[in-house]
């Protein structure tokens, strides 16, 4: 069998032995808690990202040459249950509650991020941070607010994630994209980058009202801005804000400069767009 047959035969049997949500654009649930397991064994140092990539397939092959195992690079049901509770159970075998610890958590952990509820590390252990994380979800999505992960929580979170409902200019001009909306380590970034030099302009990409002007811990100096639709906008790490809280703004307007403050290593706009209180690819919004 060649190496592309091979890649195929690896992702499929990983797809269809890890139950859960994918798309083309977020990968596969299970895969992304097959990820976490390996990276608890430190065997994985990518992204959790939910794809069977080159990475994933070593890692898993390490792990099965680690156990004395067939080493194949797909996760099959033998290899899973030598990853003890980073290998079960599968997401949907039972209803997730505050103090679960497994592969399914992991999994859910991944998906709720992807909705737009990032909640800090994805590492299969439900703490405050998911509760908090799961029950904003089902806040939004209309469901009861338990914080339990049933049914039909699971099954909301299988939906695609919200789309943009505005269309927005950007916010820092003639700079390029950094880093994306996405998975990045055993995290998610919840907005787009824009590289730039300290004290570039920094500009509304919609009209709006300013609602916040101040310090966030990691964000650094923060401008958010409410639009129309239940739509806010979020610039960081800025090194000044030129807007005050309740003040009117228009598309293109300055509110502030580029600025490495709070967690940054280096001076960029980071940018979200939140829609009714999730957070969304900004990249689908702007013209």
């Amino acid at each position: 069998m060649g190496r592309r047959a091979s890649c195929v035969a690896a992702i499929a049997a990983a797809l269809l032995l890890l139950p859960g949500a994918a798309s083309a654009r977020r990968g596969h649930s299970g895969v992304a808690a097959l990820q976490v397991g390996l990276r608890a064994k430190g065997l994985y140092l990518g992204s959790v990202d939910g794809w069977y990539g080159r990475g994933t397939r070593r890692a898993v092959a390490r792990f099965q040459r680690r156990r004395r195992l067939a080493v194949d690079g797909i996760a099959g049901p033998r290899t899973r249950r030598a990853l003890g509770r980073r290998g079960r159970p599968p997401l949907g075998a039972r209803a997730i509650r505050p103090g679960a610890s497994g592969f399914d958590v992991a999994a859910l952990q991944f998906l709720l991020s992807w909705q737009g509820f990032p909640l800090g590390t994805i590492d299969g252990g439900y703490g405050y941070r998911t509760g908090r994380a799961l029950r904003s979800f089902q806040r939004r999505a209309g469901l009861g607010v338990d914080g339990i992960a049933g049914a039909r929580t699971l099954r909301a979170l299988r939906r695609p994630p919200p789309r943009p409902p505005l269309r927005m200019a950007r916010p820092a001009r003639r700079t390029r994209v950094g880093d994306g909306f996405g998975p990045r380590g055993n995290r998610f970034h919840t907005g787009v980058d824009f590289p730039a030099p300290r004290g570039w302009n920094v500009r509304a990409a919609r009209r709006g009202r300013v609602r916040f002007v101040g310090w966030i811990s990691g964000y650094g100096r923060t401008v958010i801005i409410a639009h129309r639709r239940r739509v806010r906008t979020l610039y960081a790490h800025l090194s000044a804000a030129t807007v005050r809280r309740g003040e009117r703004v228009g598309t293109g307007e300055r509110i502030g400069l580029v600025g490495s403050t709070g967690d940054a290593t280096g001076p960029h706009l980071h940018f979200e767009v939140i829609v009714r209180g999730a957070r969304i690819d900004p990249l689908g919004a702007l013209r």
